[in-house]
Formats: structure tokens, sequence, C-alpha cells
């Protein structure tokens, strides 16, 4: 009887010091920051089961999927369903709770914000106008670039009918307007840089970023706007086939300088929005959006996957990653709730 005692002293005391240690472990993880705590999250979740449905932006649905891709490899019991649709329908699905988490390529507006949106920023990238690369002026166009009242001449006023109006030319070579059909970022973030809403734009509507570059790969006078992950192709970083992205003439001086000049490839590009030269808008973060703090494990899990191990293939894929500041503050929202 003595020993058995003994025995339920000596576990009383283990079991004492090893709580104590993890309490202080866990402090000193959350002092180093949110990525080491993440890591031992994962540790816990090896068996992770479930389901994760997502909708909306086409602007977020390369990543969305690598990163699927490889959370899956850590968790092969989750599945995820991933569905593009504009990011009109993402916030719509996630509000509805017809999804988990909505793909969302623009602002989010407060009274999405009262109905209980609840949005984590993953990943930044722009919309830019693309053209035919096998247009008959093309480098006159690149050389000049577009200027913010040549786009407002297209998409908003309409005034502008021929290349040589866009270009202040004398050529007569009609120009072909495109715009986006569906509720979509790209077409709402390009409006907000040229001060109007995406009904407010002028042009043939196409349905989607595939859409678009699609329309445009045909229409040798054509112009439109295109997300970066559907003008440049992801593994060769230059644009798609017959695809050409015309350079913004910031200072509006009728030409491109060098510092204006950072197009060739997608690369190049992220590092000019990194860099704060690209103007936001039409630079934007791209969110993930639930319909109040989520609570299924799987979902809590992937979002933390995304904000850490899953911010590496960002680049690779072609966008612009969070600051490491700005992960922790979106591990934050949901993390210490």
């Amino acid at each position: 009887m003595q020993n058995l005692r003994t025995v339920f002293v000596v576990l009383f005391f283990v079991l004492l010091f090893t709580a104590g240690d993890a309490a202080d472990l866990f402090a000193q993880e959350k002092k180093q920051g949110f990525i080491k705590r993440i890591r031992y999250r994962r540790e816990l979740r090896r068996e992770l089961k479930g389901e994760i449905q997502l909708s909306g932006a086409f602007a977020l649905y390369p990543i969305v999927v690598r990163w699927a891709e490889e959370f899956r490899k850590i968790h092969p019991k989750v599945r995820i369903d991933i569905s593009a649709g504009g990011a009109g329908k993402g916030i719509t699905d996630a509000l509805a709770r017809v999804v988990d988490l909505g793909m969302v390529s623009r602002e989010i507006y407060p009274q999405e914000i009262g109905k209980g949106a609840f949005p984590i920023s993953v990943v930044k990238d722009a919309v830019v106008p693309t053209i035919n690369s096998n247009n008959p002026l093309i480098h006159q166009i690149l050389s000049i670039g577009l200027t913010y009242e040549a786009a407002k001449s297209l998409w908003v006023t309409s005034s502008a009918k021929t290349w040589g109006d866009v270009l202040g030319s004398p050529s007569t070579i009609p120009v072909h307007v495109y715009t986006r059909s569906d509720a979509c970022g790209a077409a709402e973030t390009f409006a907000a840089w040229l001060g109007v809403k995406q009904e407010d734009l002028e042009g043939t509507a196409v349905f989607g970023d595939p859409g678009v570059t699609s329309v445009i790969q045909r229409d040798k006078v054509g112009i439109g706007f295109n997300n970066i992950a559907y003008a440049y192709d992801i593994n060769s970083k230059k644009p798609y086939r017959h695809i050409a992205v015309i350079p913004l003439d910031l200072n509006g001086n009728g030409r491109i300088d060098p510092e204006e000049n950072f197009y060739t490839t997608s690369a190049e590009l992220n590092a000019a929005i990194a860099a704060g030269k690209y103007p936001s808008p039409p630079a934007r973060p791209l969110y993930l959006v639930a319909s109040g703090v989520p609570t299924k494990p799987e979902v809590i899990a992937f979002l933390e996957y995304i904000l850490t191990d899953g911010q590496q293939f960002v680049d690779e894929v072609g966008y612009v990653g969070l600051s490491e500041e700005e992960i922790n503050t979106e591990l934050s929202k949901f993390q210490d709730q």
C-alpha cells in the first residue's frame, strides 16, 4: 500500500511539471511568433478529416488549387472542393453558408461585414490591361503605354473609337473594348482605379477571366483587363500566347520610362507591386471570406497552412505574398478567438 501511494505521488508531480512545461512551451512559442506555433498545431492534426468547400474569384483560383494540393499531402482525409465563378458568387455563397470560404478579389463592403462576412487576407495581385500581341500597332502601344485618361476614354466615356484616339495618333484602326459580365473583383478593382463602379464600365461583356483572355487572343484590335494569373503563364512567367500587357503611363508624359517598364514577366511585375510602383487599385489584396469566425477544425487548419507554409508557393504561382507582420495580423483574427 505504501508503494502504491508513492507511485501516485510521483505521477502527480510528473503530470504537474509536464503541464507546467507545456504551458511554458506554449507561451514561448506565442512570443516567438505564430509560424512556429502553427507547426506545433499541425503535428496534432495528423488525423484531420472532413470537407472544405470554396467558391468565388477567378483571381484566387490558381493559388487556392495549389494550396489545396499541398495541404492534402499533409491531410489526405480532408476533401477540398473549389469552384470559380467570380467574387460576387464567392461572397454570396459564403454569407449564405453554401461554402466554407468565399474567394473574393476586392475590398469587402461595410454592409457585407454587417451581415457577418469575416475576411482573411491571404495574398496580393493586380489587374492589368491586356491586348493581342499581334495588334498592328503593338510596338507603338507598348512604347507609349496607357494613360489614366485614355483608359477612361475606353471604359467610362466610350469616346475612344480607334487606336488613334487611344494613342493620340492619326490611326483609324478600330479598338474593341471588353469588360466582364460577371460580378467580379477584377472589374470592380479596375473600375475603382477609374473612379467608377463595375456597372459603369463600357464594352462588350465577357464572362470570367479565362473568357477575357480567350477573346483578346482572338481579336487583334481588342483590349481588356485581366488578373495577373490569366495574363501570364505560370511556368514561363511570360504573357500567354497572343497576349501582351500594356504598361501604364503613370506620370502621363506620353511614353513608358524605364522605371515604368516592369511587365516583361509576372515576377518583375509582382516585384513592382510589392515595392508600391504599381498603383493600388488596380493592385489589391485577395481574401478568403467566411460567415463569422471559422469553427470547423479543417477550415482553421487550412487557413493556418495558407498563411504559413503555403506562402512559399505564392511567387511560384505568380502572386505577391504577405509580409510577416501582415501574416501575424491575419492569423490573430481567428486563432485568438
